[in-house]
C-alpha cells in the first residue's frame, strides 16, 4: 500500500495495532493479515469514492478491522467445529509480532485466546477493545452499533467468563526456574519431579488437527498429565529409531514457551501456571500448518 494518501499514512501507521486487534479476535495470525489487508485495499476505495469525508482514519480503520474480524469469525465457525481434535490458537513468535500488537500483552496468551473461543464474536470483540486497548464503552458502541450499557454487559459478562479481574494487575513473566525445572525434569524422564509441578487439577489440550498424533480430548488430572510428558515425550527420548528428542525455550504470544522435537517432529507448547507456581494448564501445538510463524525470523 503506497503511503501517498492520507488513509494509506494512516493504515501504515495503524497497521501493527490492527493485526493486535485481529489476532486476538481470531486466534490465527494468517487470517489477521488478511483481515489487515482487506481493510487497507476498503480504505483506499472508499477515499477515492469520497475523499475527504473520513473524519478519523484511525477510528474509521479501527472499526473496519473488528467488524471484518468479526466477519472472518463466524466464517470461521463452521470449519472449526469440524476440526479433527482439539481446536488451539496458533502460536507465534514474540519477535514477529509488530510492536504496537504486543505493547500490552493481555488477551495475546494462548491460554486467554484458547478461552476466548467460548465468547461470542461481538462480547471477545468487546473485550478486547476494552481490555487490551482501553477503549470505553462509548467508542467500542460505536464500532459494534450498539449502545454502552449495552457494551458495559459484554465486557461484565466475557470478563467473568474469561476470569478477569476487572482492576487485575498485568500479567507477570513465568518463573524461568520453574520452565527450568520442567525441562530437565520431562527431558530426564523423571517421574516425581514432573509430578511435583503440577497441579491437582491440571489439564493438557494437544492440537494436531489430524495432520499429526494428539490427543483427540482434553487430558484432566495431574496423575494422567504425567504420564503424557513422561510416558510418551520421555519414550520418544529412548526411540529405537534414533530420531533426536530435546526442549528448548520458546517465546510466543508475550510469553515464555517450549519447543519440543520428539519423533521427528517439533511442537510448541505453552504453560500456565497457579499463583504456587504449580502447572494447571499445558497447550501443546502439534499441527504443523499452525507453526509457521512459532519461531523468530532468521537474521
Amino acid at each position: 500500500m503506497t503511503v501517498a494518501t492520507p488513509a494509506a499514512r494512516a493504515w501504515e501507521s495503524e497497521r501493527g495495532r490492527l493485526i493486535g486487534i485481529a489476532y486476538r479476535m481470531l486466534g490465527d495470525f494468517g487470517h489477521a493479515e488478511d483481515v489487515v489487508s482487506e481493510v487497507a485495499i476498503e480504505a483506499l476505495r472508499e477515499e477515492r469514492a469520497d475523499a475527504g469525508a473520513v473524519r478519523s482514519w484511525p477510528a474509521w480503520l479501527t472499526t473496519v478491522c473488528v467488524r471484518r474480524a468479526i466477519d472472518r469469525v463466524r466464517s470461521l465457525a463452521a470449519s472449526r467445529e469440524e476440526y479433527s481434535g482439539h481446536w488451539l490458537p496458533e502460536p507465534v513468535a514474540t519477535s514477529r509480532l509488530p510492536e504496537d500488537a504486543v505493547a500490552d500483552r493481555e488477551m495475546l496468551s494462548l491460554a486467554l485466546l484458547h478461552l476466548a473461543e467460548q465468547l461470542a464474536p461481538d462480547a471477545r470483540a468487546a473485550v478486547v477493545l476494552h481490555r487490551a486497548y482501553g477503549m470505553s464503552a462509548v467508542e467500542i458502541g460505536e464500532i459494534l452499533e450498539k449502545s454502552p450499557a449495552a457494551v458495559r454487559q459484554l465486557i461484565s459478562r466475557g470478563e467473568r467468563r474469561l476470569r478477569l479481574e476487572r482492576d487485575a494487575e498485568a500479567p507477570r513473566p513465568l518463573d524461568p526456574r520453574a520452565l527450568g525445572a520442567l525441562v530437565e525434569a520431562v527431558e530426564g524422564g523423571d517421574v516425581s519431579a514432573v509430578l511435583a509441578l503440577l497441579s491437582d487439577d491440571a489439564i493438557l489440550w494437544s492440537d494436531g488437527g489430524g495432520r499429526v498424533r494428539a490427543a483427540i480430548n482434553p487430558i484432566f488430572g495431574a496423575e494422567k498429565v504425567r504420564r503424557f510428558l513422561v510416558g510418551v515425550l520421555g519414550k520418544a527420548s529412548a526411540d529405537d529409531a534414533g530420531d533426536p528428542f530435546a526442549v528448548a525455550p520458546l517465546d510466543v504470544n508475550g510469553e515464555p514457551a517450549l519447543a519440543l522435537t520428539h519423533s521427528g517432529r517439533t511442537d510448541v507448547m505453552t504453560l500456565e501456571f497457579d499463583g504456587r507456581g504449580l502447572i494447571v494448564g499445558i497447550r501443546q501445538v502439534c499441527n504443523p500448518d499452525k507453526l509457521l510463524f512459532a519461531y523468530p525470523l532468521e537474521e
